[in-house]
């Protein structure tokens, strides 16, 4: 597929580069109540039992499509409407620290979002649930952010598991909404042991436009967070 891109990212790899560092794993500092095995098995029947049967689908909007690392026998571009992608995950570990928070992709309320249906190939449905949140969620705070949602694609209508879509009360510990520029401002300073978060919109915005998805507000994104990088020198 030819790019869609107008012009080469600004937030180029040697941007990006500037804020990358070797950093501990400090994710056992982040705040929460780590799930237990069997906190595991409760949320894995929860889900199923709360979605349809068949083959698991998967919305991806973010690194699940760069870095989906399950099986799966299709995937295709799909719509969910009624939320839009957001840096508005407060992140303080993984690709963060507490002394510089980072945010991560979610799924916020309102608009539309075009990104990736996964459907996992037939097999024990509970071990592949089981597998999907061990790689997604490690805390019971974040189990109200798993949510079944409707998605469109190519004139089929179906549910698909989504990690980490606002959830409805605004209350949940990890939402935090600012205004674009503050977003830029933490994208472009934040890092930790798994890289840094401009490494993670860059990987976004470059597999999104590989698949056909063109996202205004990353491209803006991308755009503010090299022009800070820059100037931090």
């Amino acid at each position: 597929m030819a790019s869609l891109l107008p012009r080469p990212l600004d937030l180029t790899a040697d941007l990006v580069a500037r804020i990358e560092r070797p950093l501990p794993d400090r994710d056992a500092e982040e705040p929460g109540t780590r799930m237990s095995p069997g906190d595991f098995d409760a949320a894995a029947r929860a889900m199923l039992a709360a979605g349809p049967a068949g083959p698991i689908r998967l919305f991806a909007y973010g690194s699940l499509i760069w870095n989906p690392a399950f099986e799966h026998d299709e995937a295709r571009v799909a719509t969910v409407h009624g939320y839009r992608r957001s840096f508005c995950l407060d992140l303080r570990a993984w690709r963060a620290t507490p002394e510089q928070p980072g945010l991560m992709l979610a799924l916020d309320r309102g608009g539309a979002c075009n990104g990736i249906a996964y459907r996992l190939p037939p097999g024990d449905r509970l071990a592949q649930m089981r597998r999907l949140l061990e790689r997604e969620v490690a805390h019971l705070e974040a189990l109200p952010w798993i949510r079944w949602l409707t998605c469109r694609a190519g004139g089929e209508v179906f549910r698909v598991l989504t990690f980490y879509a606002a959830p409805r009360r605004d209350t949940a510990r990890m939402l935090i909404r600012l205004p674009e520029a503050s977003q830029a401002d933490r994208i472009s300073r934040a890092c930790g042991h798994k890289g840094s978060c401009a490494a993670y919109l860059r990987n976004t915005v470059e597999h999104l436009e590989a698949a056909g998805i063109r996202d205004a507000y990353l491209w803006r994104m991308q755009r503010m967070v090299a022009e800070r990088i820059l100037m931090a020198g």
